[in-house]
């Protein structure tokens, strides 16, 4: 009996090239957090030292800003990466892919910390808020915003992985397959990295974790509402092996790991 061939096509995806793609966006969207999000604008803005790791930003100053700074950085970065797939259509399949998984990681960053805090009181926009008046209805506001903006990005992610891979939304098992990847992925590399941080372990369980198994998934649940009538933009393709993503996946993933795992002091 012949097989679909929505189902070959998603067999013939190569998944180390897969992986290498969702490492590097991980890592990207860590960076772009901790790195750009709080420490260069603490820099910036006062603090004379500080320590970066893979999962935390430290150091005696502190403000409103740099905590509200890694969710923005994180949102400003993924409007980036949606102008991008629409600026530049004719990127190969791996680009376009990459920028997708960028895009996604930061969104739901982004969106689902403000839900993450108003729920928990703890976190970067916890921060934000403290000392404002009502407390009560401020942390309402973050769960509401955070539902709404999460829900959102749930719907742009959708209709991306449709219209920006090439894939019909009725190839469920595929669109499953290219986002469970790097949500399994984005755990693995954060949480490694996370382990060797000298900060406190702690920050695993309360930031390294509720920021990728938390706030990715999206991921896992998404493709449930594609909105009806999404179509692909390109013509359906697979992603091959390619070397060279994958080479710069391992370096820079090993480098991510063993350096930034340990942590970076930074002075102005």
């Amino acid at each position: 009996m012949a097989t679909p061939a929505h189902n070959q096509q998603a067999e013939s995806d190569d998944l180390l090239t897969v992986s290498a793609i969702a490492a590097l966006a991980a890592i990207l969207a860590s960076l772009l957090h901790e790195g750009v999000g709080h420490a260069a604008i603490a820099l910036a803005t006062g603090a004379k030292s500080g320590l970066l790791t893979a999962v935390a930003w430290s150091s005696e100053f502190d403000s409103r800003p740099v905590s509200a700074g890694g969710t923005l950085v994180n949102l400003a970065a993924a409007a980036v990466f949606w102008l991008a797939l629409r600026l530049f259509p004719r990127l190969s399949l791996n680009a376009r892919y990459f920028l997708l998984i960028s895009m996604a990681f930061n969104l739901f960053d982004g969106t689902g910390y403000f839900f993450f805090s108003g729920v928990s009181n703890f976190g970067d926009w916890a921060a934000v808020i403290q000392g404002l008046e009502p407390y009560w209805l401020w942390r309402l506001l973050l769960v509401l915003v955070g539902i709404g903006t999460y829900f959102a990005a749930v719907i742009v992610v959708g209709r991306s992985f449709v219209g920006d891979l090439g894939i019909p939304r009725a190839d469920g098992r595929r669109i499953q397959r290219l986002a469970i990847i790097p949500y399994v992925v984005a755990i693995v590399v954060v949480g490694l990295a996370g382990l060797l941080n000298p900060i406190s372990i702690r920050l695993v369980w309360l930031s390294a974790l509720p920021a990728t198994a938390g706030a990715h998934s999206g991921l896992l649940w998404f493709r449930h509402y594609i909105p009806r009538g999404t179509r692909p933009m390109h013509e359906s393709a697979t992603i091959t092996r390619n070397y060279r993503w994958i080479t710069a996946s391992a370096l820079l993933t090993l480098t991510f790991i063993v350096v930034l795992g340990h942590g970076v002091s930074l002075t102005p």
